[in-house]
């Protein structure tokens, strides 16, 4: 490879890696400059989130597929935000996606909120808890019927209460 080439993709390299950062930083700092009833400091959502949880809650990160149980949960009740206990999706709208992750067709009303996301480079709607602020996953408009919607979340920012959905 000649040193021209390999400065070039050296540079593409590092431009990549930029806009990629700049993405992630920026929709950080639009989520921190929200304001939400339920309010910690970092340290108090470390101690009890649990380092699996508070990456995907504080720092929009995502689970692996199929990791969750919460993907396999087929009984009746409410899922609720892991940081907050606010009740987000009944299992009445709850759907197997295929994707991995719990997939709803619609959230519960005024539980949740939206803004855009552009951490891979293309706009996604994220989806964050209306109380806390915690990032609960994206929605997307492949979903079935009623809504065409798939709210895809990740397990680990929920929790499952059973009992009458």
């Amino acid at each position: 490879m000649t040193p021209d080439r390999r400065a070039f993709l050296a540079l593409t390299g590092t431009t990549a890696a930029g806009i990629a950062l700049w993405g992630c930083s920026s929709a950080h700092a639009d989520a921190a400059s929200e304001n939400f009833p339920v309010r910690k400091s970092d340290a108090q959502w470390k101690a009890q989130l649990g380092p699996a949880a508070y990456a995907v809650l504080r720092q929009e990160s995502t689970e692996r597929p199929f990791s969750s149980p919460l993907n396999d949960e087929h009984r009746s009740g409410i899922f609720h935000c892991k940081g907050c206990d606010n009740a987000l999706y009944s299992s009445k709208t709850k759907f197997d996606s295929g994707t991995g992750w719990p997939s709803f067709w619609a959230p519960l009303k005024g539980a949740v909120g939206s803004r855009t996301d552009r951490t891979l480079g293309i706009a996604r709607t994220e989806i964050h808890c209306a109380r806390c602020g915690g990032h609960q996953g994206h929605v997307f408009d492949d979903g079935p019927p009623p809504t065409g919607k798939r709210y895809c979340m990740n397990g680990v920012s929920m929790t499952f209460k059973p009992g009458k959905a």
